[in-house]
């Protein structure tokens, strides 16, 4: 018995560690169904039918010029701090987008209610594929509002705030980010091991609304959206 004791000691010890300690999480599925009850900010949105699935698509409308912090479809009544938001989505160029589109399609959290503020992960699906390596490596990216842009990041920190990871442009992709104190976590169709790490969340230890995100010239597909507190 005391082996045990101790040994369960040092495994909720090096969770602790971690940052990730398991807890017991209850998941609430969220509604796409009524764009008319989102914030929508630069987007366009309305529900269809995509491959097969009832989706909410959202349509890049901002002015030229809009950076990292100006697409936001917010979701109500999503107060969220620490947990996991898991859903379904793809994104692609929009016809017409220009050269450098990638289908930017990713999901905001600790979301500030004047939308000044929130942390970011999200996915450019054409870099999936690329015959280009370093294009591959850029497949996946971590991004904070105000002050971390894309651009500042890489530049400054080089590699450490994108990764690699499989992905087809327009392709219905599973998405699970997990969120704990000031470390977040990327998970990719049911992987096992995340694809991004993130160690210091540059907003700090916040707390706020749920959003799903695009980029410029991007159209993009939500659907199974679930948030565990």
């Amino acid at each position: 018995m005391r082996t045990l004791f101790w040994s369960a000691l040092v495994f909720i010890s090096l969770l602790g560690m971690r940052g990730f300690a398991p807890v017991s999480r209850q998941a609430q599925s969220v509604s796409l169904n009524s764009p008319d009850q989102l914030k929508l900010i630069n987007v366009k949105a309305e529900t269809v039918t995509f491959k097969g699935r009832k989706a909410l698509r959202l349509n890049d409308a901002a002015p030229a010029g809009v950076g990292d912090e100006g697409r936001l479809a917010v979701l109500p009544n999503t107060d969220f701090q620490d947990g996991l938001i898991e859903v379904d989505l793809t994104g692609e160029p929009a016809a017409g987008a220009g050269e450098g589109a990638r289908g930017f399609v990713g999901v905001a959290f600790r979301v500030a209610a004047d939308q000044s503020r929130f942390e970011c992960i999200y996915l450019r699906p054409t870099n999936g594929r690329a015959e280009d390596q370093v294009r591959r490596n850029h497949s996946v990216q971590y991004i904070s509002m105000p002050g971390f842009p894309w651009d500042l990041l890489r530049k400054e920190f080089p590699e450490k705030y994108e990764s690699y990871v499989d992905l087809v442009a327009g392709e219905w992709t599973k998405v699970k980010i997990e969120a704990h104190r000031d470390k977040a976590r990327l998970y990719v169709n049911g992987a096992e091991q995340p694809t991004l790490l993130v160690n210091d969340l540059k907003q700090g230890q916040t707390r706020g609304a749920v959003a799903l995100w695009i980029g410029p010239g991007t159209v993009a597909h939500f659907a199974d959206l679930r948030i565990s507190r």
